[in-house]
């Protein structure tokens, strides 16, 4: 294999559950030689993460292959003095040290910026919490399911409605994410290191990252805007950014978001050319003023013209043909 651009670079992984721990992963993937540090015994209770209830069931620990690969090893008791002075020495001769204890846990450990940089003034320290570096819930103990999923209001905006139970989100979800955004951050601290020679803290959080994913929403409501009724897509405001139920029971969405250009193109291929001239869906404005009735028109079964291979699919319920058929043809045609 091509050797990778972070070829000897050391990177000490010191964290869990999973977002400090991935962007090491990420580093490995492009040459970097990680030692991930474990306590004795059990190990890293990551783990074990497929043995809880609700998780597929497989003879391999695919969690710990997706996150723990390319790296080596390394059980270290870090309550005691010895385990504390091993790192200590791993650190002075490291490029990057990663970690997601708590503040109040890396001074108890003696794992903190100010205990390691001293020894080793081009290390980059980069620490991953739940909810941030400072202020009263610096220390508190956060995982993508709350920090970033709910505390962000992710859980909530994506509700049709505020009727509709919250989502739980999937593991790895936020972490993953904020997995690419901590590597950024870390890789970002290692141009800063080219440029002037010396290391740096570098540090993100779940929740930060959450809001930044939910950004357009925040920025609206942290200027003021006003916010209109949350809809269920049965009376979405732009019939043509919505999702229907296809006649296999499959889902189809619809993000059209060059309407002049790509609505004459969804009418024809579902052989309903005479909604393009129809006064009431002719134009943007006529069609976002009549959504409701656009929908209702979208789940009556309707017949598509015909398929990419000139085939005739069979009869679909609302804009959903054979779904693959149909969208095939609409990418191919609607550039």
């Amino acid at each position: 294999m091509e050797k990778g651009i972070f070829e000897g670079l050391k990177v000490l992984d010191c964290a869990s559950f999973i977002a400090a721990p991935a962007a090491a992963t990420v580093l490995s993937d492009f040459g970097a030689d990680v030692i991930k540090i474990e306590p004795p015994g059990a190990g890293d209770p990551y783990r074990n993460l497929p043995n809880l209830p609700g998780y597929p069931q497989s003879e391999h620990n695919f969690a710990w292959m997706l996150e723990a690969r390319n790296k080596r090893s390394l059980a270290l008791d870090l309550s005691k003095p010895e385990g504390q002075a091993v790192l200590h020495k791993l650190a002075a001769e490291a490029d990057v040290f990663i970690t997601n204890y708590p503040p109040q846990v890396r001074e108890r450990l003696g794992i903190t910026h100010a205990h390691l940089a001293p020894n080793n003034e081009r290390l980059i320290y980069a620490s991953f919490t739940g909810y941030g570096e400072k202020g009263e819930e610096a220390n508190k103990p956060g995982f993508d399911s709350n920090a970033y999923w709910a505390r962000s209001g992710l859980m909530d905006l994506v509700r049709a409605d505020e009727n509709t139970t919250p989502a739980r989100s999937i593991a790895g979800m936020g972490d993953h994410p904020c997995a690419m955004a901590f590597y950024g951050a870390i890789v970002t601290a290692l141009y800063k290191r080219e440029r002037t020679g010396k290391g740096s803290h570098v540090a993100s959080n779940l929740m930060a990252n959450g809001v930044w994913a939910a950004s357009v929403l925040v920025q609206a409501k942290l200027v003021g805007a006003k916010f209109g009724e949350r809809r269920p897509r049965e009376r979405a405001l732009n019939a043509v950014t919505n999702h229907y139920q296809c006649k296999d029971g499959r889902w189809l969405i619809l993000s059209l978001l060059n309407e002049d250009k790509q609505w004459p193109t969804l009418a024809r291929i579902l052989g309903r050319e005479d909604l393009v001239t129809d006064p009431r869906f002719e134009t943007k404005k006529e069609r976002h003023a009549r959504s409701l009735e656009l929908i209702k028109i979208s789940t009556r079964p309707l017949r598509p013209k015909t398929s990419p291979n000139g085939a005739r699919p069979s009869t679909a319920t609302g804009w959903c043909s054979a779904s693959s058929a149909f969208s095939t043809t609409f990418r191919t045609t609607s550039r």
